[in-house]
């Protein structure tokens, strides 16, 4: 049974029978009735209600509960369905484990959220959104009332046992995962943007889960709802990484200012496990509320209670366990953030980055994900960073679903094209692991999954200038460590091409050509898109020197050891 929300004007009142979770744990009360959490958030009502007229009761010091096999997967715990010894739970700050029979204790304030750290072969409740529903919600007095949008309802006093459900799957050595870089649609044309241009070719797709690193929302949290339905058609379990754009912006501080995303997808960090993979989500969106009547602002980093719990976190974890981090703004900084007009929310912060390395500098296997800049780049983190580990750290910054904001011409569907400002188009990222060995596959919304790079040369030239004539490639998932070589014609040979810093020129064209018409967000020509930067990954090469005349192909290949294949193109030239 759903309970009954009353909100005030000034507090939020929940009436329960029986007790009943905001989050999603499987409750049971001290009389030993039972009830499911809810599928859905619940109706609201507002009525005027002066706080001091409620008599709340102190919340108790610990809560308890059990993980059990829920082996009916009906969300409770049934006649013969066991305890489940040595699983982890913690409440964002200690992890403890549980005892033979499934049994734990954890310590709790009027605000806190406990969740069971799913482990290797098993899996979470999902809702009807495929969002894993592993956590439960204290918050007896709910979220601060009267901001835009809601947080999290009342909800009571603490149940005698709050227990959370797993159930057995397979989980193999290999498997993949979906990465979305920032969908962030300002409303609801902008998700269906996100449905026609990513989801529709998902559905079915071959993989374990899919993680959205941030940015879910663009200020309008209102469109968390219907992106979560659209996201769900893609049919597999779905976690959600807290960005900058995701935040309750009337929220005077950092710590009610994820109440929105809590109430939608739980703790704002936390870890589980896949396979072999252990995976920790951080928030690394630090809100800093209004300053001198303005509007507020945000830096990159940890805080002291999300670094004792990591650390807590990583101290149950094997030292060659293959661990990767996933965040919002990158923790290594991209060379096109090193600029001071880029302000300090494009960058860590230096000590909570720093206590970071020490965490994770001494595992050999473990690697970091994050979205926020538009553009991808790999990032090897290294002794000239701070970082003491033996090799270096990689850290992805993944393609974004919404490429440059969705912004740019609408194609013949109406879809922007929103190439990012590092020349390379909107998409998502595949990752594969295979123990603890990694393989990215870079791919592009629309396209076909070969489609890794665009080749820029004239149409034609005269022979005597080719040794003058550049070729540029901009392969988009191209790192520091790509070889990639261009050959003129089937039997020239391979010529080695070199990266540059450049601004991609296909990018440079289509600001040029914004030029000609009036741009924004009503006009038909689409939103103005974003300047331009040094790509991380382009690469030149001249053309050798006096070719034959006639029409010839220019070829590319390209490989990287993080790719788990080389991809190779062509671009037609003239030669006279």
């Amino acid at each position: 049974m759903n309970p009954t929300h009353i909100l005030a004007g000034t507090l939020a009142l929940a009436l329960f029978a029986p007790v009943v979770p905001a989050g999603c744990a499987q409750l049971q009360t001290s009389a030993g009735t039972q009830a499911p959490a809810p599928e859905q958030p619940p109706a609201v009502l507002s009525v005027a209600v002066p706080r001091t007229s409620l008599n709340v009761a102190p919340t108790p010091s610990h809560a308890t509960g059990i993980v059990f096999n829920d082996r009916n997967r009906n969300g409770r715990r049934d006649m013969g369905e066991p305890g489940l010894p040595n699983i982890r739970v913690s409440n964002q700050r200690v992890v403890v484990r549980t005892d033979a029979g499934g049994r734990y204790r954890l310590p709790v304030d009027d605000d806190t959220i406990l969740f069971v750290i799913k482990p290797r072969g098993w899996m979470t409740r999902l809702d009807a959104q495929k969002l894993p529903r592993f956590y439960y919600i204290h918050k007896p007095q709910g979220s601060p009332p009267n901001t835009k949008y809601p947080g999290v309802a009342p909800t009571g006093p603490l149940p005698a046992s709050v227990d959370f459900a797993l159930h057995a799957q397979v989980e193999p050595n290999r498997f993949r995962a979906i990465l979305f870089g920032d969908p962030q649609p300002r409303d609801q044309k902008e998700v269906d943007y996100i449905a026609h241009d990513v989801i529709e070719e998902l559905v079915g797709a071959d993989a374990a889960f899919g993680v959205s690193l941030g940015d879910i929302a663009f200020n309008n949290l209102e469109t968390f709802p219907t992106l979560n339905q659209k996201i769900a058609l893609i049919g597999i379990p779905w976690y959600n990484v807290i960005g900058n754009h995701d935040l309750n912006f009337e929220s005077p501080d950092d710590k009610h200012s994820d109440e929105t995303f809590e109430a939608t997808y739980g703790p704002n960090y936390y870890s589980f496990d896949y396979g072999p993979t252990h995976f920790i989500v951080l928030d690394d969106v630090n809100w800093i509320g209004a300053q001198g009547g303005g509007g507020g602002r945000y830096v990159g980093g940890l805080g002291a209670q999300q670094l004792e719990w990591v650390r807590n976190d990583l101290a149950q974890i094997p030292r060659e366990q293959m661990v990767v981090l996933m965040m919002h703004i990158p923790l290594a900084d991209p060379a096109n953030y090193r600029k001071p007009a880029d302000g300090p929310g494009n960058r860590f912060h230096e000590p909570d980055r720093q206590a970071l390395y020490r965490l994770i500098e001494k595992r050999p296997f473990c690697m970091s994900i994050s979205g926020h800049t538009h553009f991808q780049e790999h990032t090897f983190v290294t002794r000239a960073d701070g970082w003491q580990g033996a090799q270096p750290h990689h850290h992805l910054i993944n393609v974004t679903v919404s490429g440059s904001w969705w912004s740019g011409v609408p194609d013949e569907n109406g879809i922007p094209h929103t190439t990012m400002r590092d020349g390379a188009p909107n998409g998502y990222s595949f990752i594969t692991f295979d123990g603890n060995k990694y393989t990215l596959e870079y791919k592009a919304a629309r396209r076909p999954a070969n489609h890794q790079m665009n080749i820029f040369a004239p149409d034609v030239i005269n022979a005597a200038d080719a040794s003058k004539t550049e070729v540029l490639v901009n392969v988009f998932a191209g790192s520091q460590r790509s070889k990639v070589e261009m050959r003129l014609g089937e039997r020239g040979p391979w010529i080695p091409m070199r990266r540059v810093a450049r601004e991609d020129p296909y990018f440079l064209a289509l600001k040029e050509r914004e030029k000609s018409f009036e741009v924004g967000p009503r006009s038909p020509a689409g939103r103005k898109l974003p300047e331009v930067i040094k790509s991380p990954h382009l690469w030149q090469a001249m053309l050798p020197a006096n070719p034959p005349h006639g029409t010839h192909s220019i070829s590319i290949r390209a490989s990287d050891p993080l790719w788990p294949r080389a991809y190779t193109d062509r671009r037609v030239i003239r030669i006279r």
